[in-house]
């Protein structure tokens, strides 16, 4: 774990439980894409760093959940570097309270008060195309989570961050988080026609290829989305809508889960809503989803 790998002459990842993309600048000047999960994340990549007489000039992170900003704040202490952060994930990683609270729609319980969804705060400045460096190429990638992006680097190196999950993860959990599912989508369609010299997600294996990765994962969205629909053929409330979701894919609650998972159905009801799909009525002050 943590292993340095060279892809092309300047672009490498450390392979961790979030790949780290890792690029050579200009002399011993270097930059990373994402940060890990956790200060020990950060202290792994300081050693690497200073194995190789490397600087860190600056973390370019693709979004803000905990898993790709966890290194943040010791690597900018240790280093002084810059932190970049697309739009709203600028303000998620400056403020990382509002993750947790986000996806439990209120202030978080202390179960969720941990580092796997409240990473430290790090001073980080909002993301633009003349804030990276030279060569390299900004890739929209909405739908995970707010303004997630990927990056191109100048030997064409596409780091894609969340946008695709590995088909052992879904085969074991099936609902892989997502904040806008059709900007989701939209992203997966644009990924599968996308040409690389090499490939790098953050949560399964670097490739040539994602063509058919991307459409697994497309196909699997519409069958969660279809499943919903089966499921609010009778009006019922989001408790049981999840509730049956939970059995349909052996998963187990926990405060986590609850978030995670909750979260992304609440996203899935709302696209279906707003294609259609769905309606809702209030009933004895229960609000009822079912097919439209």
């Amino acid at each position: 774990m943590y292993e340095l790998i060279q892809l092309t002459e300047r672009t490498y990842y450390i392979k961790s439980p979030t790949n780290i993309g890792l690029v050579r600048l200009s002399g011993n000047d270097v930059c990373l894409i994402d940060s890990g999960n956790d200060k020990e994340a950060g202290r792994k990549i300081r050693q690497i760093l200073d194995a190789n007489g490397w600087h860190l000039t600056a973390i370019y992170n693709t979004h803000s959940n905990a898993d790709h900003i966890g290194g943040n704040r010791y690597l900018q202490g240790q280093t002084g570097c810059k932190i970049y952060a697309p739009g709203i994930d600028c303000d998620f990683t400056r403020h990382t309270v509002l993750e947790p609270s986000f996806l439990y729609g209120g202030y978080p319980p202390k179960e969720l008060r941990h580092k796997f969804l409240l990473a430290q705060e790090s001073n980080a400045e909002e993301l633009m195309q003349g804030c990276l460096p030279e060569g390299f190429e900004l890739v929209k990638l909405p739908g995970h989570f707010f303004d997630m992006v990927g990056f191109r680097t100048p030997d064409d190196v596409l780091f894609l961050a969340d946008c695709l999950s590995s088909r052992e993860v879904l085969a074991k959990y099936r609902i892989g988080f997502i904040y806008d599912v059709a900007a989701y989508l939209k992203t997966l369609e644009a990924v599968k026609g996308m040409t690389a010299k090499m490939f790098v997600p953050s949560h399964t294996e670097v490739t040539e290829s994602v063509a058919e990765l991307a459409q697994y994962n497309i196909d699997t969205v519409n069958e969660i989305a279809e499943k919903i629909k089966e499921i609010c053929a009778e009006p019922i409330c989001f408790e049981d809508i999840l509730q049956r979701q939970f059995a349909e894919y052996g998963l187990a609650m926990s405060f986590e889960q609850y978030a995670l998972v909750g979260s992304t159905v609440r996203s899935y009801l709302a696209w279906l809503k707003d294609t259609g799909a769905l309606a809702v009525e209030f009933e004895n002050n229960k609000m009822l989803w079912h097919r439209a």
